[in-house]
């Protein structure tokens, strides 16, 4: 029987799907997005599917394919897992082309890769690669961005790994929409992800992502791969911070530093080393830490209390929780009577870090009285602790991976809760509730 096609409309930018055209859509309140999306529907009778038993699977050992880039395969898990199907996104000339050329020059010494460039020419390849000082005569380059033809000669030749920079920019000749809109993207994914696991061949493709933030395209297009990751900038330095935001192989919230310079991006080991470089010590500053995937980061936290000059005070919070640092205002304000409530409270997170976790209480009261007393902390200070609602101070898990890395950069103090239990050469100042916090500013 003859296929037939039933159409509906879709918007281009929030997958919102109508059975007619609109001018606004209802969903995302977008212009003129919103275009034709024909779906072929077939009558013929389907075949039934195969069912097996688990337990006649066997399972091979998994083999990581590693690129000797110890940042890029942290991130990962480990490595490249043969047949998976990842992306790599992150905002315009963040250096997503030229980590992916990295990665394919450090593969290609061990295994077939072919390198599929949609948005630019060969040309614009090579000076990239001379400019990075990439030369690797078996690493194979091609400027196709036909979809069909790009996974048909993977299909022939069957290379190890492809790279494919960027999925947005390659279309499907058949489609009756353009590339890189919701209808191409969620059909070029499928057939990739059929590609990777049918063929066994790793695909690494780059994504673009829109002005919210987030990766272009439907959502749907993250559920259908294995893996996502972000490459984002820090505001202060060249450094580029890798993150796993989905891993199907390996942990989430992973983090991998790079440094940009003239040779591309170059690795950097000892974040943290860099982070210590511009600590001050001054009123209202103290370091903390946090566990972000398999490691720590040793964070500076940074306080101002001002008396309010309005009749609203202000409260302006980057890098964590707005709401964990007011709570944390109103415990000492509820048990020191310190008056936060009639002060502008400014707080922000070294960095571009992001930090959610409940250790950081401690470090946030401290940081509050420093600013409010206007007294610094003891330099090379480290604290560590959760506040509870009663005022109490108390102890947090891990705390031997947060001292070893402290001891390892110099951190000679560490401001705990009173029943924590360490093994460490540094000093402990140990507190059980609030009230204690005072000692330290020379307060009653």
């Amino acid at each position: 029987m003859a296929k037939t096609h039933s159409n509906s409309y879709i918007c281009q930018s929030c997958s919102y799907t109508t059975i007619k055209w609109l001018g606004c859509c209802p969903s995302c309140k977008a212009f003129n997005t919103i275009e034709l999306n024909a779906v072929p529907v077939s009558s013929k009778k389907k075949n039934t599917s195969t069912l097996t038993d688990l337990s006649q699977v066997t399972l091979a050992p998994m083999r990581r394919m590693l690129t000797g880039i110890k940042e890029w395969d942290r991130v990962t898990g480990g490595g490249i897992v043969p047949g998976s199907l990842m992306i790599l996104t992150g905002d315009p000339g963040i250096g997503k082309s030229t980590l992916l050329l990295h990665i394919a020059y450090a593969l290609s010494t061990n295994y077939t890769v072919f390198y599929f460039s949609s948005e630019e020419s060969l040309e614009q390849v090579k000076m990239r690669t001379e400019r990075i000082n990439c030369k690797n005569s078996t690493l194979l380059f091609s400027d196709q961005a036909d979809l069909d033809m790009l996974i048909e000669t993977c299909k022939q030749q069957n290379p190890a790994v492809v790279i494919i920079d960027s999925i947005q920019n390659c279309f499907l000749t058949e489609s009756d929409t353009y590339a890189g809109s919701v209808g191409q993207l969620k059909e070029a994914a499928f057939k990739l992800m059929r590609l990777s696991k049918d063929h066994g061949i790793a695909i690494l493709t780059c994504g673009h992502i829109t002005k919210e933030g987030v990766m272009a395209g439907p959502k749907t297009l993250e559920h259908m791969v294995d893996a996502v990751f972000y490459l984002q900038g820090e505001e202060r330095w060249q450094t580029r911070i890798l993150r796993s935001v989905k891993n199907r192989f390996g942990t989430i919230s992973e983090l991998g530093f790079f440094e940009m310079n003239e040779q591309g991006l170059v690795e950097v080991p000892n974040i943290n080393e860099q982070l210590l470089e511009e600590i001050s010590y001054s009123p209202g500053s103290l370091l903390i830490s946090f566990i972000e995937g398999s490691r720590p980061l040793l964070i500076e936290l940074q306080a101002l209390v001002l008396p309010s000059k309005y009749g609203m005070p202000q409260r302006v919070v980057s890098g964590i929780d707005q709401t964990q640092v007011v709570l944390i205002a109103a415990i000492l304000e509820k048990y020191l009577q310190i008056k936060f409530s009639t002060y502008d409270i400014f707080f922000k997170i070294s960095g571009s870090f992001k930090i959610k976790s409940s250790a950081a209480d401690l470090g946030i009261a401290l940081a509050l009285l420093s600013s409010y007393f206007q007294k610094p902390l003891p330099e090379k200070s480290l604290a560590l602790a959760e506040v509870s609602l009663t005022g109490q101070i108390k102890p947090v898990n891990h705390l031997s991976m947060h001292s070893a890395e402290a001891e390892k950069f110099g951190i000679t103090h560490l401001l705990l809760a009173a029943n924590q239990k360490v093994e460490t050469s540094c000093k402990t100042i140990k507190f059980g509730h609030v009230y204690e916090l005072l000692s330290l500013f020379g307060a009653d």
